[in-house]
């Protein structure tokens, strides 16, 4: 009976030798061929074919095709082994023998089939959330996107990409949409260097293409005079999502996301860019994702309030206090990146730069295999896009040497460009922009923990000039300057 065991063990780790031994020689050898031609395979893809591997991760009809593998797999696994056991089992092992190779065959074909399962329910998870965050381009409406897609390679005449990234704050309570984060990433589709445009959440006047409907009723940029500075609240950048789509329904054409239309024409023409698509995360799944991947870890230079309004004098009730290397849970990473009580706007960018950073730091491979099924259904609440899904494929090869690359933030002169007056200067902004683009990075991106250059804090004099762009290792870095909000 020990041996019948061990043997069983065996065809366990080793399917088919079991039913070789067990005298089905001919079964035995095939199903031992399948192995190694299944291993082999495997070892194959993850050595040389892992970006295609990751690349069919976003193709709804291959996740279902593994998923049914997977099934299949564990399956055939469970019955060889079920099989093997017969086989081997001695015909004089009495009721404890029986028993004891009953327990081990369960122990064995419960190790496949939970793994197994948990596999399934993933690529499942995976297949709903690429459905439901990524439509297909005929089934989607987008006004300003790429009309056309070559699969094969997107990238052909495209040295750059331009990615609109949009925090709608539409959380729990709150009436309408306001875009109070709005960034334009730049990639170059050759290396993967990522430059970072942050856009102050109060411009005025946002410029329109000539060649817009809009420029026909805003041919000076979305604005009026005259107005006071409570007036202007509806004029800015933050209130163009949901007051120009009010305002002129269906302008642009037929559109799943008229707001995000307006904003990538808007945000366009002010930076020099043509913006392919967007990417908008919504308040009310940021908390969930963060809490699904277990929280993140940031470093923490000036006291955040959590709640307070500054303009009624309304203190908050709670602070994230300064300090290296905190870990936040969903509900503060929230306020760590919205936070705005005794803040102004370019604190808020950086944080809500840092944040977007701890994240993709924190969804290393461990957790997303253990609590990928939490993170899916966060991510169905928290994005939404115009990305095609027969983009996603190339989209994912591009990530891959974006995580490799440097990601950085491009400096805008707020004095110098008027950022904060009426009438900014978008053509300085436009030279800024693209003198930061011609910027090449540095032959291997910065690991320091304090930042090469001091960046301008409001109120404060610099010592130095701060750099067309600035890597995020060093802008996201524990340098605390001292004055903190009270």
């Amino acid at each position: 009976m020990p041996r019948s065991l061990g043997l069983t063990l065996l065809s366990a780790l080793l399917p088919g030798i079991g039913l070789v031994i067990g005298g089905r020689r001919r079964l035995g050898a095939f199903v031992l061929t399948l192995t190694a031609v299944l291993v082999g395979l495997g070892v194959y893809v993850g050595l040389t074919r892992r970006d295609d591997l990751i690349a069919a991760a976003v193709v709804p009809r291959r996740l279902l095709m593994i998923s049914f593998g997977l099934a299949v797999l564990a399956f055939g696994w469970i019955v060889v082994i079920v099989a093997s056991h017969r086989l081997l089992r001695p015909a004089t092992g009495g009721a404890a023998g029986r028993a004891a190779g009953a327990v081990l065959v369960g122990v064995l074909c419960f190790a496949i089939s939970v793994p197994a399962a948990v596999g399934v329910q993933n690529v499942l998870a995976q297949r709903d959330l690429v459905q439901n965050v990524f439509v297909s381009q005929g089934e989607s409406k987008s006004a300003t996107r790429p009309s056309t897609v070559n699969v094969k390679d997107p990238w052909e005449d495209r040295p750059r990409l331009n990615l609109l990234l949009l925090g709608g704050d539409d959380g729990p309570g709150r009436e309408g949409i306001r875009t109070d984060t709005v960034i334009v990433a730049s990639i170059d589709t050759k290396t993967g260097d990522t430059k970072l445009i942050s856009m102050p959440r109060q411009l005025t006047f946002m410029p329109f293409p000539e060649d817009s409907p809009l420029h026909e009723f805003y041919p000076d940029g979305f604005g009026k005079e005259g107005l006071s500075l409570e007036g202007r609240l509806e004029w800015m950048l933050t209130a163009m999502y949901q007051n120009v789509p009010d305002a002129h329904p269906g302008i642009l054409g037929p559109s799943d996301n008229e707001g995000a239309d307006v904003v990538k024409q808007s945000a366009g023409e002010a930076t020099g860019l043509k913006i392919d698509y967007y990417l908008q995360v919504n308040l009310k799944g940021f908390d969930e994702i963060v809490d699904a991947l277990g929280g993140i870890t940031v470093n923490v230079n000036e006291r955040v309030a959590m709640g307070g309004v500054s303009s009624a004098h309304i203190p908050p009730g709670q602070w994230i206090e300064p300090g290296p290397n905190q870990h936040l849970d969903g509900f503060r990473a929230l306020w760590f990146a919205r936070g705005r009580y005794g803040a102004d706007d370019d604190q808020r960018q950086i944080r809500q730069r840092c944040a977007i950073k701890a994240i993709v730091d924190a969804a290393d491979p461990g957790t997303l295999v253990t609590k990928y099924q939490a993170i899916a259904k966060a991510g169905k609440d928290l994005l939404r896009t115009d990305i095609p899904q027969e983009l996603l494929p190339a989209l994912v090869q591009l990530a891959l040497k974006v995580k490799s690359a440097t990601v950085s933030n491009v400096y805008l002169d707020v004095a110098k460009l008027r950022l904060k007056y009426l009438h900014p200067d978008y053509e300085g902004l436009r030279e800024t922009v693209a003198a930061a683009l011609d910027q090449k990075p540095a032959s291997t991106p910065s690991t320091s923990t304090t930042p090469s250059t001091k960046t301008t804090t409001p109120g404060k004099a610099t010592n130095a000039s701060p750099p067309p762009v600035q890597d995020l290792e060093d802008a996201c870095a524990y340098n605390p300057d001292g004055d903190q909000p009270n």
